[in-house]
């Protein structure tokens, strides 16, 4: 038992702003989003950024994408030089939500989005009676049966499309022999895309 104990190690994984497909999930932010541009794009409406200012224009923020989380926790069990260690885990790069409003307009096909100055708004408040429109979107398009509460996290969506700046360092990764990297434009698309070939959005 002692012998046992003395082999078993352990690390820590901190990542970002997580890019991925779960859409249960209260971490993944593409998810939200996705069901949020959905109804937008539903109802004709334009994709308000539900964030300040300065998360819109001014911010610079990381992402992670959820194989590359994987990636890296794969890694940290099978070399030893990620034992007894904590690492941060993003994409590698950085972006400003205004670059990838637009990469999530395009994907639904909505011609009007952006920041709208002088309005404050929250995913709160415009997604709290939209819960019969989702139930259409589902029906006519034939996706998976959900409830509107099941797919989004507005508070959480809320609370990253607020936040400041938020740029950590993968050096001590790439110091101890990880350099999994992913583009977070391209991580973007995919889920999206993953989003709709499993029918959870449209």
């Amino acid at each position: 038992m002692k012998l046992r104990i003395k082999r078993l190690t352990w690390s820590v994984h901190r990542p970002t702003t997580v890019f991925g497909f779960s859409p249960y999930s209260l971490m993944n932010i593409i998810g939200t989003l996705c069901v949020y541009a959905a109804i937008c794009k539903h109802e004709g409406l334009t994709l308000k950024f539900p964030g300040n200012k300065e998360a819109w224009e001014y911010y610079y923020v990381t992402s992670s994408d959820a194989d590359l989380i994987a990636e890296q926790q794969i890694w940290a069990v099978v070399d030893p030089n990620a034992r007894n260690e904590a690492f941060n885990c993003n994409n590698g790069d950085v972006f400003k939500w205004k670059d990838l409003w637009k990469v999530l307009a395009e994907q639904f096909g909505i011609e009007n989005y952006g920041f709208i100055e002088g309005e404050r708004v929250t995913l709160v408040d415009l997604m709290k009676d939209k819960g019969l429109v989702w139930e259409e979107i589902v029906r006519e398009n034939q996706l998976q049966p959900t409830k509107l509460e099941e797919v989004g996290v507005w508070w959480f969506a809320d609370l990253m499309l607020n936040a400041g700046d938020c740029v950590d360092s993968m050096n001590k990764c790439k110091e101890h022999g990880f350099l999994g990297f992913r583009n977070s434009k391209d991580s973007m698309i995919t889920w999206i895309d993953k989003m709709k070939s499993y029918k959870i959005v449209a």
